[in-house]
């Protein structure tokens, strides 16, 4: 059996979870300030990726030692996981060295940082870096296990989202700028999305592994009704985007393309068969589909908007 390759161990292909709130947030300060500085730009998406590759690893480690993806059925692409460590237990090591890896790329950048930004924001660049560490590690790892707590939703919007988005701006010398907050939300509630749809496909092995997300708490009804309003909640965000930022804001509503063409689908699926998590892994994709198009168009979208 051919070895997994680096890019699958830190599933890679989520990477734009993190890398779409660090360049929105990164080219908003630069529609405020009207600069870029490319080098702290740079060091913040190496903090960001160090933090998320960190994430994926340890998240992937502690779920197979707590048993939850030895007992999942449903594994696939969008959800449950990479299972690399289930068909290649000898990989452990290489595992904890990617992770750990991670947190020092992060650091490294975070020290590189601090001399390039005011000294006023050097609080928030050193807190910003130590809760997302937390956050790495913890959301699966004991003594906190965060997502088996019925903490791991808030943590994965808090990260990707209103932290993400504070961490570009920081990198940039801005902080709470209004219009910095009106977008905190956005693209924190689309990785959530994705959480949501992929705890409706792995309901069975988060209840047996001990994980009380939403749907292991709730029960699939209730998170198929969860998942639509966090989706509505992205559509609100931009449209308060649209309306409240100054200039080319109509860009803001080009991330609302994929709700229109890919979301409606997804949605039907959700709605209509939460409690089947083989038909489940459907509406996942379409979840994904939406979250990587929203994503890159967020992208677009404010490039046109600096521009």
């Amino acid at each position: 059996m051919a070895k997994p390759s680096i890019a699958k161990m830190v599933r890679a292909q989520f990477l734009s979870s993190i890398i779409a709130p660090l360049v929105a947030g990164t080219l908003l300060a630069v529609s405020i300030n009207g600069s870029l500085d490319v080098l702290q730009f740079i060091i913040v998406i190496f903090i960001g990726i160090g933090l998320h590759v960190a994430t994926n690893v340890y998240n992937d480690i502690y779920d197979t030692i707590q048993g939850t993806d030895k007992v999942n059925v449903h594994r696939n692409e969008n959800s449950g996981g990479s299972g690399v460590l289930l068909d290649n237990p000898e990989l452990m090591p290489k595992m904890y060295m990617l992770a750990r890896i991670g947190l020092v790329m992060a650091l490294v950048g975070t020290i590189a940082l601090t001399p390039l930004i005011d000294r006023e924001l050097w609080p928030w660049l050193w807190g910003l870096y130590l809760l997302s560490a937390f956050f790495s590690k913890y959301y699966t790892a004991p003594p906190f296990k965060l997502a088996y707590r019925g903490l791991g939703e808030f943590s994965v919007w808090f990260a990707f989202g209103p932290m993400a988005i504070l961490i570009a701006a920081v990198g940039q010398g801005l902080l709470f700028h209004q219009q910095v907050l009106i977008l905190m939300p956005a693209t924190g509630l689309s990785t959530l999305s994705i959480l949501l749809a992929g705890q409706l496909i792995d309901l069975d092995a988060d209840r047996k592994g001990g994980k009380h997300g939403v749907a292991s708490r709730m029960g699939t009804q209730f998170t198929s009704v969860l998942y639509l309003f966090v989706q509505l909640g992205i559509v609100a965000t931009m449209v308060s985007m649209f309306a409240t930022y100054p200039g080319k804001s109509w860009v803001f509503l080009l991330p609302l393309i994929p709700y229109l063409l890919i979301f409606p689908k997804g949605m039907g699926i959700i709605l209509k068969h939460h409690a089947d998590a083989d038909k489940m892994k459907e509406g996942a994709k379409f979840t994904v589909l939406t979250h990587v198009s929203f994503s890159l168009l967020l992208i677009i979208g404010f490039i046109i908007y600096v521009i």
